[in-house]
Order: C-alpha cells, then structure tokens, then sequence
C-alpha cells in the first residue's frame, strides 16, 4: 500500500510539471457551468414514488419528465411520498385463494380479498401531489390486502 501511494505521489509530481493548476481549476468551473446550464432542459426518468392507501405502504414505479432541477431536487432532496386515500382511487376487489399452511387440507382454504388499484386512477392521484412533475405512467405496483371490518 505504501508503494502505492508513493508512485501516485510521484505520477502527481510529474504532472504537475505539465499541467497548471490554473487549468485545472477553470476545468472544474467550465464543466460546472455547463452542467447548470443543462438542467434547464427537459428529461425523463424513473422514479419510485412511495404511496400510502389506507395505512398500507406501496412501491410505485413511474416515468416523469420535468425540468433538470426539479429532478435534481426530488433526486436528491426532496421525498417522494404521498399520502392518498382509498375514495380517491377506482378500484376492484378481488377474491384470491389463502396459501395454504402445513398439515392444513387444501379443500378448506379461506378466501383471501384484495384491492386492485386502477393504474391509471393512481397516476392521476399521484399527479395532483406533485404539480411540478409530469407523470408519464405508472408501472405495476402490488395489491392492498382488505381490512376485514
């Protein structure tokens, strides 16, 4: 390791010999500015959105196109959740056989209700949330189980 760090330090010295400081520095400030000046453009990307329905978290995948810096800020900053309940959203239940336990007869499975989230619902539900975004579309996200109340 010592060896290591001793030729850096000597490729460092010879280097020096060839290029300025000066440079470098201009280097970083130029690929600095131009880097600010290409967030002003518009981009898509992918973003999982956390969302809560009904005290159930999912995972939701989009696509979204916004400005540079505003997918900077949500990239970096700010957090993608929303809160957004269950009326707000067109749904479906549906009825999916329980996994059945050890030494359990198959016959006598219990039915198992979900809720089946319209994606298109969701992507208008999560657009409202975040204006500043474009929601291009939503991915597949899972089902809630239904609460039996």
């Amino acid at each position: 390791m010592k060896r290591f760090i001793a030729l850096l330090k000597t490729w460092a010295q010879k280097l020096r010999n060839y290029i300025s400081p000066v440079f470098l520095v201009l280097l970083a400030v130029s690929f600095t500015l131009w880097y600010i000046s290409k967030l002003n453009y518009t981009y898509t990307t992918d973003f999982n959105i956390k969302v809560k329905v009904n005290g159930e978290r999912l995972v939701v995948p989009c696509v979204v196109e916004g400005k540079g810096t505003t997918l900077f800020g949500y990239g970096f900053y700010a957090s993608r959740r929303a809160t957004i309940p269950l009326e707000e959203l067109n749904y479906d239940i549906i009825e999916e056989p329980a996994t059945p336990e050890e030494g359990m007869p198959t016959d006598t499975l219990a039915k198992e209700y979900k809720v089946r989230i319209s994606p298109i619902s969701m992507q208008d539900a999560i657009s409202v949330r975040f204006s500043d975004l474009k929601i291009v579309s939503v991915g597949d996200f899972d089902d809630i189980p239904l609460s039996q109340k």
